[in-house]
């Protein structure tokens, strides 16, 4: 029996916060005690061959995947639509932003990763590291998160339209 709909949308909006909640903590505190940094996993396997950072990603992937399934099978319904790639091919994701196609995607994707790579290496971990280490008293993790903060909001009020219109001036709107 699916589980789907199990919950009021008075009861969700109690539940979720605070699921939300106990998943932080759980998720701070693993961060907190293994270490655990993505972009430092690849750092040590590349330079000296060292595994235990990049496991712990690996675990993450895995992790992940699994616990998706589990909620697709207990609650199909909202999971409609969500492997669109396996159904229709390399296609924009249903409900994207900005009406780019699926090269503009690729080509920002590869961007933002880039500079997410290069910048964690010049400061020492990714942002879940950097947030762990903010948290046990760390002033240079603190003035990354801080930055971090204040250029999601630039990127998102300014940044974002200039790059969907250059996008778009090279003929990549769909």
């Amino acid at each position: 029996m699916a589980l789907a709909g199990l919950l009021s949308k008075d009861a969700a909006i109690i539940a979720v916060p605070i699921v939300t909640l106990v998943l932080g903590l759980l998720i701070g505190w693993l961060g907190q005690r293994s270490g655990f940094c993505s972009i430092g996993g690849f750092r040590d396997f590349i330079m000296f061959r060292h595994t235990r950072l990049l496991s712990g990603f690996l675990a993450l992937i895995a992790g992940g995947f699994i616990g998706y399934m589990i909620f697709k099978i207990l609650f199909p319904a909202a999971f409609e639509g969500f492997f669109w790639l396996m159904g229709k091919g390399l296609a924009p994701v249903p409900g994207a932003p900005a009406g780019l196609t699926v090269t503009a995607y690729i080509i920002l994707a590869l961007v933002g990763g880039i500079a997410l790579g290069l910048i964690g290496v010049l400061l020492g971990g990714c942002p879940l590291r950097q947030l762990v280490m903010t948290a046990e008293g760390n002033v240079k993790s603190l003035c990354f998160v801080i930055g971090m903060c204040i250029g999601s909001v630039i990127f998102t009020l300014w940044v974002s339209d200039w790059a969907v219109a250059i996008l778009k001036s090279l003929g990549m709107g769909a």
